[in-house]
């Protein structure tokens, strides 16, 4: 087994399995199997590297996020791999488990008010850019890099692995 020194290499080239009780022929992706448990760790790493390779972030860049949880968990994870700052900012109404494994990757967590719900965090992530010099919002949601993830990575992972034999993709 071939030694990773960072576990941004852990990413991606997850198995697929074949769900044969179907009688069809069915595969799942175990993206499960990444370094944080979720497929959102290749969008974070997608978005962090382009940036990074974009000159828009360096090493003295704080990275700030509104998170509901998954994504935020895979920032932190990435942002801890290649030592940048992160600020992730999420509805106090999310759950402690999520909370718990953003700061364990070492990252600043604020919360807001549940009533106020992601745009609240939104909100407050837009405060903390404005107030901190050198900062960068990732907006997940309007990120190209975010789709681009899985245009360069997943999909071509799935046609590899099935020999370019596929009818349907289900997502």
């Amino acid at each position: 087994m071939k030694v990773h020194e960072k576990v941004s290499e852990l990413i991606g080239n997850t198995p697929i399995i074949h769900l044969k009780k179907f009688g069809i022929n069915v595969f799942a992706k175990c993206e499960f199997l990444n370094p944080s448990h979720s497929i959102k760790d290749r969008a974070a790493f997608e978005m962090i590297k382009d940036a990074l390779d974009s000159k828009k972030i360096n090493q003295d860049t704080t990275i700030v996020e509104a998170t509901s949880g998954n994504t935020g968990i895979s920032l932190a994870m990435i942002c801890a791999d290649l030592r940048l700052k992160f600020i992730a900012v999420m509805p106090e109404s999310m759950s402690l488990e999520r909370r718990k494994m953003i700061t364990l990757f070492g990252a600043r967590l604020e919360l807001t008010p549940a009533n106020l719900g992601m745009k609240g965090a939104v909100d407050k992530a837009n405060k903390i850019l404005l107030n901190t010099p050198n900062s960068f919002m990732v907006s997940q949601f309007e990120n190209i890099s975010n789709k681009n993830a899985h245009r360069k990575n997943t999909a071509l992972e799935i046609l590899r692995d099935l020999d370019n034999e596929l009818d349907i993709f289900v997502a």
